[in-house]
């Protein structure tokens, strides 16, 4: 049995993987008909069967739920009374007992981070005698799986933890789109899929005339906030596969892709509307005429630095167009 436990100790990747060798072993030492762990919702008055081994005497089934008040597991732990070899004498009450027709019960705790997960527990028709070893054997594959439960939790705790500083990494912190590192990176992708697809990608560069201005009249309170504003209208604006990122300062990039280049002004008209009109901040009411946004449609061949160089350039003809019109 040493042997056996020294294996499945160290080849266990997975609560289920070191549970069920257990209570194998539980079964073999004990001869119990049942052996089964369990986790209990207090909050809801639920206990659960995770993992269980049955023979023909008895069947306790995996999934099974029932009433946390009514299970033998509740009693033991209220009264500290972890092994019963009659249960229908000191339990008579016990509706789960009766129904599941378990004579002889012995149970154990399983505590994880210094809280009940569960219990780890063995039944049986028959009257057997529950030893001290049996007890103690038993007490110890419970702290066996509640030392995985915690390994699994904080596995799972970093791996939340990696995902959100990733997605941390990748976002810019003022308005919640993608930072200009995401953009590189999803640019990069959308160029190369459209080169095996043969699909259109259209990149649009946005440039928000008279940010300044907003800044030194307002300050940089309502600034940000018009910043945040224009992302969401953005967010708005975009098709479900559309992108759209922070570049830096006051420039944003929106990538689309269509079936034509002909969609291309389409895109951009769409963008434009989005921006311009009234904005609501922080008390201040702007009348926003629009931003500059230049656009450039992939070539053949061509890598994400070049067209996002062509998408820029091209918002700034527009902008000398517009300050033209203006005449400033």
């Amino acid at each position: 049995m040493l042997n056996r436990l020294a294996e499945v100790v160290a080849e266990a990747r997975s609560l289920e993987d070191l549970t069920r060798p257990l209570l194998e072993l539980i079964e073999a030492a004990t001869g119990f008909d049942s052996v089964y762990l369990t986790s209990i919702d207090r909050e809801n008055s639920k206990q659960y069967i995770l993992f269980s081994r049955n023979n023909q005497r008895m069947h306790i089934p995996e999934g099974l739920e029932v009433p946390w008040q009514d299970t033998l597991c509740r009693r033991a732990l209220d009264e500290d009374r972890f092994a019963v070899d009659d249960v229908p004498a000191v339990w008579p009450d016990s509706a789960a007992a009766r129904a599941l027709g378990i004579r002889s019960y012995v149970t154990t705790p399983v505590n994880a981070a210094g809280e009940l997960y569960g219990t780890l527990c063995a039944a049986s028709s028959r009257h057997l005698q529950v030893s001290a070893e049996t007890q103690a054997l038993i007490r110890m594959f419970a702290a066996l799986i509640g030392q995985q439960i915690e390994r699994e939790a904080l596995m799972a705790n970093l791996q939340r933890a990696h995902v959100e500083v990733n997605a941390q990494a990748m976002t810019d912190p003022l308005t919640g789109l993608a930072n200009r590192r995401a953009l590189m990176v999803e640019l990069n992708r959308a160029v190369s899929l459209a080169r095996r697809t043969g699909g259109t990608l259209h990149a649009l560069f946005i440039d928000l005339d008279g940010f300044k201005q907003i800044n030194d009249e307002h300050g940089h309170d309502v600034g940000d906030a018009f910043l945040r504003a224009v992302a969401e209208r953005l967010r708005g604006a975009l098709r479900d596969d559309d992108y759209a990122a922070r570049y830096g300062g006051d420039e944003f990039v929106v990538l689309a892709t269509s079936a034509d280049s002909g969609h291309a002004e389409r895109i951009r008209e769409r963008m434009e509307a989005a921006i311009a009109g009234r904005y609501e901040l922080d008390g201040v009411m702007l009348e926003y005429p629009g931003a500059s946004i230049g656009i450039a449609t992939a070539m053949a061949d061509e890598g994400a630095d070049a067209l996002l160089a062509r998408a820029d350039e091209a918002m700034y003809v527009v902008k000398r167009a517009r300050r033209a019109a203006s005449g400033r």
